[in-house]
C-alpha cells in the first residue's frame, strides 16, 4: 500500500535559506502542519556547508571562500564539509515513530536512501550501498566525499553522494548531496593545509575516493534531469505517492526570518559549539 507524502521543489536558493527551510520542515511536521515531505533544491552560488559539530578555526580558509564567491553555512546535521555547486540536493522529514523508520541510525539511512539508490539506477548508474567493516567506519575526514559512511552510494568503491541526518522534536530529517560534477580545485582551496604540496597530494588522492554522475556517464546532466530521475526513484524506493506541498505566506516568511536570524549569523556559523549551545 502506497504511502502519501508531500513534495516540493524550492529551486535555487541561498545557503542560509536552504538550511532554514530544512529546519522549518522539522518544525512544521512536529506541529502537524505538514505530512512526511520530500524536498528537492539547488544552490544560487557555490556553498560550503559544515556539520553541526565540525570545527572551522584553522580548518577553513575564509579568504578563499570570499575569493571564490562562495557562501558558507553550518548545517543542523552532523558530518563533514560539503561543497554544494553543480548538484541536486534532497531533504525529507518523517516522524521517528513511523513504523517504517528503524530506531538504528544506520538502518534508517538504509531505508530512506532507497530513493537515492533508485534515482541513480534511473540514470543508468549501477550504484551500490557502502557496507563497511568496523575499522573502516572509524574516524572522520574534514571533507565529506573523501570517505563513504554506512549505506551511502558507491560505484567501484568511490563515493557518489553525501548524506546526513538529525532527529529533533520526534522528527527525523535527512538531507543529501547528489553531485553532477565537482570542482575539486575550488573544494581544496577552501581548506587550510600546512603546505601547498600536501594540498595537491590530497586533491590528487581525492579522485580515487569520489566520483560524480557526469564522470560515470560521460554526459553532462542538468538539474531538471536529476529531479525527474530521483523523484521517480523516491516514489519507487519508498513506495510513495507524492502530492504538492502548499505553504502559506506566513510559512514562507518564517523561512526567511529563520535564515536571517540564525543561518546568516556568525554566532551560528563560526563560533564554537559551546557558544552556539548557549545561544540556541
Amino acid at each position: 500500500m502506497k504511502k502519501h507524502w508531500a513534495f516540493i521543489d524550492t529551486g535555487f536558493q541561498d545557503a542560509s535559506w536552504n538550511m532554514a527551510f530544512d529546519e522549518c520542515l522539522i518544525n512544521w511536521h512536529h506541529e502537524g502542519k505538514i505530512p512526511p515531505t520530500l524536498r528537492f533544491y539547488g544552490w544560487k552560488a557555490p556553498s560550503l556547508s559544515v556539520g553541526y559539530f565540525q570545527k572551522v578555526d584553522n580548518k577553513i580558509d575564509f579568504d578563499a571562500i570570499e575569493r571564490h564567491s562562495c557562501q558558507f553555512v553550518r548545517r543542523l546535521t552532523g558530518g563533514s564539509a560539503v561543497l554544494h555547486d553543480d548538484e541536486l540536493t534532497y531533504s525529507l522529514v518523517i516522524s521517528e515513530n513511523d513504523p517504517d523508520i528503524p530506531v538504528s541510525v544506520q538502518e534508517a539511512y538504509h531505508v530512506l536512501s532507497k530513493g537515492v539508490f533508485e534515482g541513480y539506477h534511473n540514470l543508468g548508474i549501477p550504484a551500490e550501498y557502502a557496507i563497511l567493516d568496523r575499522d573502516s567506519a572509524r574516524g572522520r575526514t574534514a571533507i565529506c566525499f573523501e570517505k563513504p559512511a554506512f549505506y551511502e552510494m558507491v560505484v567501484d568503491g568511490k563515493k557518489l553522494s553525501g548524506n546526513a541526518q538529525t532527529r529533533k522534536k520526534g522528527v527525523l530529517m535527512q538531507h543529501g548531496s547528489v553531485p553532477m560534477s565537482m570542482d575539486t580545485e575550488m573544494l581544496f582551496d577552501l581548506f587550510l593545509f600546512s603546505s601547498g604540496r600536501i594540498r595537491e597530494r590530497s586533491r590528487a588522492a581525492f579522485s580515487k575516493k569520489a566520483v560524480t554522475i557526469n564522470q560515470l556517464t560521460n554526459r553532462e546532466h542538468h538539474y531538471d534531469m536529476l529531479t525527474q530521475a530521483f523523484k521517480e526513484g523516491f516514489k519507487k524506493g519508498l513506495d510513495l505517492e507524492l502530492h504538492p506541498l502548499q505553504l502559506t505566506e506566513t510559512q514562507w516568511e518564517e523561512v526567511q526570518q529563520l535564515a536571517h536570524s540564525k543561518y546568516e549569523t556568525r554566532a551560528w556559523n563560526i563560533n564554537s559549539n559551546k557558544e552556539r549551545a548557549s545561544i540556541g
